[in-house]
């Protein structure tokens, strides 16, 4: 006898799931059985994690669209028909802005618009998904939405604080959430994500890889699959008495009561 997460008949929507961390959570949940919308800013992205899923035996679809516009996000949910899971990955700060995570900078070093594109993508644009595909669940009585910050939006880290109150209000806002729909079988949940290895960096061939580790309790930075599992099992039905709550899924980076 074995235990097994089944999502049959449901439907699921992985936003920048065309490559890394978003990828490798519609993989998981294809193989959980879930028919899985791809998104990516990218046809060619998500088109080839598709492949791969159904080349696998399992059921996907592309849905290109940007998380941070609205109309988008509600037609391409229209277009793939209503879905009962969401996992909102897609984050980084967009392409609506020249700064991304290799310019993150102190905070009198910035300016308001060097923030917008992470305000977008990461606060805005899991408000967007989350509002085009409750009347879904709402409907269907059942829902599970799943979204993925990072450790910094519970603990801080210097040169991020853009990035880190979009995460952490995308936290508060699923929380919010969570109170008002518990009523219609959906939950709400937030991982937070730890330093992620979504390159197969060998921490033994680059020293700043190899000192970032050392904060970390399990000495390794995160994979996709660790993620993925957590993003899998909360969609789950197993899961249906777990809401508002922020899992860290970080290898021991920081600890939670």
């Amino acid at each position: 006898m074995t235990y097994e997460i089944d999502l049959t008949g449901h439907r699921a929507l992985v936003t920048g799931a065309g490559q890394g961390v978003g990828e490798e959570i519609a993989r998981t949940l294809a193989q959980a059985g879930a028919d899985v919308l791809v998104n990516d800013l990218v046809l060619e992205r998500a088109q080839r994690v598709v492949d791969g899923i159904v080349a696998d035996g399992g059921q996907a679809r592309p849905a290109v669209f940007d998380v941070t516009d609205y109309p988008a996000v509600v037609a391409a949910i229209d277009d793939g028909g209503p879905v009962d899971i969401l996992v909102n990955n897609a984050g980084n700060a967009g392409r609506a802005t020249t700064m991304g995570m290799e310019d993150l900078a102190n905070l009198v070093d910035t300016e308001p618009a060097d923030w917008e594109g992470f305000i977008k993508v990461n606060l805005y644009g899991v408000m967007y998904a989350v509002r085009a595909a409750l009347p879904g669940m709402i409907e269907g009585q059942w829902g599970r939405v799943v979204t993925v910050i990072s450790d910094t939006a519970r603990v801080g880290e210097t040169h991020m604080p853009a990035y880190s109150a979009a995460k952490a209000g995308a936290a508060g806002f699923c929380r919010s959430v969570a109170r008002e729909v518990g009523r219609h079988n959906i939950t709400v949940n937030c991982v937070a994500l730890g330093t992620m290895n979504t390159q197969g960096i060998d921490p033994a061939n680059d020293p700043h890889a190899e000192r970032l580790v050392k904060k970390y309790v399990i000495k390794r930075r995160g994979l996709p699959s660790d993620i993925a599992a957590m993003c899998t099992f909360l969609a789950s039905p197993q899961a249906e008495w777990i809401t508002g709550q922020t899992y860290p899924v970080n290898g021991g980076y920081s600890f939670a009561l």
